[in-house]
């Protein structure tokens, strides 16, 4: 029982130094969180996390995802609206996320390369 509220606790609140902030750019999330989350190194998980949105409504994620001010960064599996699709569902109870704008192209600053593409949604 007491172990399951140290984890609890740490999932919460993570260890960092005071006055820590989690400002990252685009580039910075690419390089330093999603390489090496889909290539399966170790990495440290208390600032990123992984969520299944399907569990949370949108206002109750800031209690799941407890690292940034105004954005929160978290990993979350793509669920396919149908099995042999390409679709996204984006469907949760309350609602959906729909995409908005146009998607941005991230850039590696020294070969000016694209690493990735930025998608916003809102609710």
């Amino acid at each position: 029982m007491a172990s399951h509220l140290k984890v609890q606790q740490q999932k919460q609140k993570p260890n960092l130094p005071p006055g820590f902030r989690f400002h990252p750019k685009d580039m910075e999330i690419i390089i330093f969180y999603l390489i090496p989350k889909v290539l399966k190194k170790d990495f440290d998980t208390t600032v990123v996390r992984e969520v299944d949105l399907k569990k949370y409504e949108p206002w109750n994620l800031p209690n799941e995802v407890n690292m940034g001010e105004k954005e929160r960064y978290f990993f979350s599996q793509k669920d396919l609206k149908y099995p042999n699709g390409i679709q996204t569902n984006r469907a949760m109870n309350a609602g959906y996320w729909k995409a908005t704008g146009k998607d941005k192209e991230i850039i590696l600053p020294p070969t000016k390369s694209p690493i990735g593409m930025k998608k916003t949604l809102v609710f």
